[in-house]
């Protein structure tokens, strides 16, 4: 194997490494199944890493020649600039991950680090005014109880395009939503209507302790949340469309 064709593999091989890296980071913490395909990250993100792993060897290994008087100066452009990429990627992922799964009236609605409205944070309790960044977690709406300030909410959604779910101040624990969550779930069976009846047994199957669920409502694929009524707890999140 030629010197030319060991680097450029050895470039792929480092490239790979911290590309399976970030693509565990994404798609294990950021991004839970199935929360990648609700938000439409999977393509984009795949996209980005492919290129930039296909890119990087492939320019070091046409430039690549020995005794050539700038080959490292080439060859630490490349490698800088396939490393700003992947950054650039990487922040603009990080900052669109889903961080709050919120339960208002009788569904849940992802709100992802982007979308928070951050005006009041300060009024929110402390647990909610700083996104994990290890996974997104469940919370619940607490509404007003005023007119006057419920229609303020109304005119901020309407006029600002700014959502309660999207408010942290308004967050409390998902606990305290139980009794709500018990009685606006639905019958699994109602999933038959929007999905293939196979698939809805093969993934039910998985997870006997679900009879229920509700809506969860995302920028790119709208899923289900399976629901324990009993307990009023969350089961999982499966790719099945809760409506047409």
């Amino acid at each position: 194997m030629t010197s030319r064709n060991k680097f450029a593999l050895g470039h792929l091989l480092i490239s790979l490494f911290i590309a399976s890296f970030i693509v565990a980071l994404v798609f294990f913490i950021w991004y839970p199944y199935p929360l990648g395909k609700a938000t439409g990250v999977t393509p984009i993100f795949l996209m980005m890493v492919g290129i930039d792993i296909i890119l990087g060897p492939l320019l070091t290994w046409f430039v690549y020649k020995d005794g050539k008087k700038s080959l490292k100066f080439d060859l630490a452009v490349i490698i800088l600039i396939q490393i700003a990429a992947l950054l650039y990627g990487v922040f603009h992922i990080a900052d669109g991950r889903p961080v709050w799964l919120v339960y208002s009236v009788d569904r849940f609605e992802v709100v992802r680090n982007n979308e928070i409205y951050t005006k009041n944070i300060q009024q929110a309790n402390k647990i909610y005014q700083h996104p994990s960044w290890f996974g997104p977690q469940y919370v619940a709406i607490k509404f007003a109880k005023e007119p006057n300030k419920r229609r303020q909410d109304m005119f901020d959604e309407i006029l600002g395009g700014v959502e309660i779910s999207q408010r942290p101040e308004r967050y409390v624990e998902l606990s305290q939503v139980t009794d709500q969550i018990k009685t606006r779930v639905q019958g699994l069976t109602l999933l038959n209507q929007y999905n293939d009846p196979v698939i809805v047994k093969e993934t039910l199957i998985k997870y006997p302790q679900a009879d229920s669920f509700v809506p969860l409502k995302a920028n790119a694929v709208d899923m289900s949340v399976l629901i324990n009524k009993e307990k009023g707890e969350v089961v999982k999140i499966v790719d099945l469309r809760p409506w047409n």
